[in-house]
């Protein structure tokens, strides 16, 4: 792949931000984005359960088949504009889903060059690794094996479990030669990679101000214009829905963070370096980023089976709520297995006008290694109860079976241990090598000191109470069992309060759920944010189900909901 003359671009879309995004997307892309190389983003904590589980039917699957479908739409238009694609989903079968491409290529007649990498599979050595007995152990790897693949010449590059901005790093380091050493250049495009990486979240979805954005119906997919520096412009195609601001490129960068040391296996990128600027309509650029040597170790994702789950939500009508679900839990309390969760929701209004509005709801989850005793016979004890217990008895459901849950941790293993394999167009394979200037993993992702912050000015006048979103934004997500909050200011006057104000202890008080739980917060000047990362609200992942928003989307929401005294000034 030839590089580009000092001060030309690359022009990097993404087209997928989950498996299950919208279908159409590499085609509209390719049809408006006038872009070099187009990126897709399949790998969620969840998807690898999903795909484990493929797996363990069919040793033939394990890949995100819907890439399959939207590679047969768009080949085509993909050769004749001399497009590249760039795609983890591979997951857990890159050989299998690269192999599936090219039959499909050659049914339809196009000479297309696709490579894959590989070695992120670490399953069959969990043992020895201390990893335990899981159903998949995949590390993140980095973006060399995909520079490799397009160096090669290769049209279409799969991979399995990389980090997602490996997809963007790996493109422009073989666009631009870029070698290990060229760190700020590498971390620029990981804070570009990983704006792009959720698709329209970088254009307005998800976004905490949604109602400043003119058209949102369906927002144009992002492309990040990536310098030869690292520097670049995050835009997306002319005449598409959503909007690029420095707001919603903000929320991005916050979303699934934790502190100023943002790591990857090539870099660490300095997210307290990161500096946003409009440079233009729906154009934000992202420039001054610093980057440090990466961790000597690499994150493992590892998927197993936690046990099995069932659910049984009751639904409480009218008076006496409280007093109803206590006799519930009293009623089940010999027939539920240790360790089930209640939850009461009150979804009830004083004096509705119909049943729904006055109803709330309560939900009793069971979970246990015996799918007997949190199956049938734990749903038909709820059933039991219904001519003997509270007045307007009923579920939502029939008693149902249980069914099996995974679980999601991460562990660290020493990257010498992980092989790092680029298998080109020819089928010749390619050791790639880890960073030579990885330092000890304490060292690279060691804490920042909070930095100094100006005094919060006095309010002019008083305080009002209102809710905490009237003046800050906020994007929350999950990591395994963890979730972070990133909350900011789009106001520089703001920021000196909001860093003030969103004290770990403010955190507490603003959501009760939080007690008892560790919390860490880091500030981001540059950025006018602060994040807190919450450790174990999710229990173990996502698909444990812990609580009513089991990955925390909306924990952001939540807190911008709650009511604040916030200077008059600042409204």
């Amino acid at each position: 792949m030839t590089g580009s003359t000092p001060g030309q671009v690359v022009r990097i879309g993404n087209a997928s931000g989950f498996y299950g995004d919208r279908p159409a997307a590499f085609r509209e892309l390719l049809e408006a984005g006038d872009v070099d190389i187009v990126t897709g983003d399949y790998l969620a904590e969840l998807t690898m359960l999903i795909l484990a589980r493929d797996k363990a039917r069919d040793p033939s699957l394990g890949y995100a088949r819907t890439f399959a479908a939207q590679f047969e739409d768009c080949v085509g238009l993909a050769a004749q504009r001399g497009v590249r694609l760039v795609v983890n989903a591979g997951g857990l079968n890159p050989g299998g889903l690269a192999g599936r491409l090219r039959e499909l290529s050659e049914r339809l007649g196009l000479p297309v060059r696709v490579a894959h990498v590989e070695g992120d599979d670490l399953t069959s050595r969990a043992g020895e690794l201390g990893l335990g007995e899981p159903l998949a152990a995949n590390a993140y790897l980095g973006a060399f094996g995909i520079a490799e693949c397009l160096r090669a010449g290769a049209d279409v590059v799969v991979t399995g479990r990389v980090t997602d901005a490996s997809l963007v790093v790996g493109s422009a380091a073989a666009w631009f030669g870029w070698s290990y050493g060229d760190l700020d250049a590498i971390a620029g495009a990981m804070a570009a990679g990983h704006v792009i990486e959720c698709g329209t979240q970088a254009t307005g979805g998800n976004y905490a101000f949604f109602t400043t954005i003119a058209d949102l119906r369906h927002p144009g997919f992002p492309v990040a214009e990536v310098s030869a520096d690292g520097s670049s412009v995050i835009t997306k195609p002319a005449g598409t829905g959503g909007a690029v601001t420095v707001g919603t490129v903000t929320a991005q960068l916050l979303y699934e963070v934790g502190g100023a040391r943002y790591a990857g296996p090539d870099a660490v990128l300095r997210l307290d370096s990161v500096r946003l600027t409009q440079d233009g309509a729906d154009r934000v650029r992202i420039s001054g980023v610093r980057g440090e040597p990466p961790p000597d170790t690499l994150k493992v994702g590892i998927a197993a089976l936690g046990g099995y789950r069932n659910e049984v939500t009751f639904v409480l009508t009218g008076l006496d709520i409280e007093a109803k679900a206590e006799l519930v839990r009293q009623q089940l309390s010999a027939a539920v297995p240790v360790g089930t969760t209640w939850t009461l929701a009150r979804t009830d209004h004083p004096d509705a006008e119909t049943t729904e509005t006055a109803s709330a709801l309560l939900h009793c989850v069971a979970r246990g290694k015996d799918a007997g005793a949190v199956g049938r016979r734990f749903s038909d004890s709820a059933v039991h109860l219904a001519l003997g217990s509270y007045p307007g008895f009923h579920l939502t459901a029939p008693p149902g079976a249980a069914s099996p849950y995974g679980v999601f941790r991460s562990a660290p293993v020493p990257a010498y241990l992980v092989p790092h394999v680029a298998v080109l167009p020819d089928g010749s394979r390619i050791e790639v090598s880890h960073s030579p200037l990885a330092v000890p993993a304490a060292r690279a992702l060691a804490s920042v000191p909070e930095p100094q912050f100006p005094d919060s000015e006095r309010a002019r006048g008083d305080s009002r109470r209102v809710p905490l979103g009237q003046v800050a934004g906020a994007r929350s997500g999950d990591k395994g069992g963890d979730a972070n909050l990133g909350v900011w200011v789009e106001d520089d006057r703001a920021w000196p309060w909001l860093a003030h104000f969103l004290t770990v202890e403010r955190v507490r008080a603003l959501l009760p759920e939080t007690a008892g739980l560790d919390l860490e917060r880091h500030v981001l000047p540059n950025l006018r944010a602060v994040n807190v990362l919450v450790r174990g609200l999710l229990g173990e992942g996502v698909a444990y189900n812990a609580r009513f928003d089991p990955q925390a989307k909306a924990l952001g929401e939540q807190l911008r909901s709650r009511f604040a005294d916030i200077p008059e000034s600042l409204l």
